[in-house]
């Protein structure tokens, strides 16, 4: 804690509040970086995780209050302090707005955690189902308001069809599902008419998982391809399983037409 000095025959003030608002906001910053290593390594698992977070962003708000008593202080009263109260204030800010970016994400997107392009009869999560603990969200059906919140909000999510063989196609969804870092966690049958892919992805930083699966039908003249992105945890997924299917039916439909484009002729 900083006391009153005396430089000459004036005594220097310190403002508590501005220390307080440095130190606090670098432990909150230290405590979130520790947090993230050790869930990324499985250390700690993903709900205390997330209580973890919640304290983080309890102490980056704390610091800010403090920052602006300590800013009342150095300002009106000519306390020292202004450096501690600026670091303080850009660290706090710094912590907090990824917590407000999600909050923002999550109320400007509809109050859905699993997503697919077939809502009346999704791709299967059966592997899926091993892993959830009760913790976690159940996997269901879609009712009717989900399907009615999915449909307005996402009406360019619909499977695809492809000019290509069923064995190519499941080539490349495993390639791709590979290429993104995502493990394939069901096995591939080998009937030439039907499978289904699951696969375990998570987020860049937060390591926190996601659910996905892809249906491969084969229906004769062409392969139908369905998708399905399910979070295990929360009930608003802000938008990003239908970022992922968008995203990954995307690159596939890029892929697809480079497997069916005819071969350029010979010079």
């Amino acid at each position: 804690m900083p006391v009153a000095r005396i430089s000459g025959y004036v005594e220097e003030r310190w403002s508590s509040a501005a220390w307080w608002s440095r130190r606090v906001a670098v432990f909150a910053a230290f405590v979130g970086a520790i947090a993230i290593a050790t869930h990324r390594f499985g250390l700690i698992e993903t709900i205390p995780f997330f209580w973890v977070l919640a304290l983080v962003a309890a102490l980056a708000g704390c610091a800010l209050l403090l920052a602006a008593a300590g800013f009342q202080r150095v300002w009106h009263a000519g306390d020292r302090g202004g450096a501690d109260l600026t670091i303080g204030l850009i660290v706090a800010t710094l912590l907090l707005v990824p917590y407000a970016l999600a909050a923002w994400w999550a109320f400007s997107h509809p109050a859905l955690s699993d997503i697919s392009t077939d809502l009346d009869d999704p791709p299967g999560l059966a592997a899926a189902a091993t892993f959830r603990t009760a913790g976690m969200n159940a996997i269901t059906l879609p009712t009717a308001e989900d399907r009615a919140l999915q449909t307005k909000a996402y009406p360019e999510l619909t499977g695809r069809r492809y000019a290509v063989s069923f064995e190519q196609m499941t080539a490349e969804v495993e390639a791709q599902m590979q290429g993104r870092g995502w493990r394939i966690v069901s096995p591939l049958p080998a009937d030439g008419v039907e499978t289904t892919i699951e696969a375990l992805a998570s987020l860049p930083v937060l390591a926190v998982d996601y659910d996905v699966a892809v249906r491969i039908t084969d229906e004769g003249n062409a392969i139908y391809v369905d998708m399905r992105s399910a979070s295990r945890y929360g009930n608003r997924d802000m938008g990003l399983n239908a970022g992922r299917i968008n995203d990954f039916l995307t690159e596939l439909d890029a892929r697809a037409n480079a497997l069916a484009a005819p071969a350029p002729p010979e010079q």
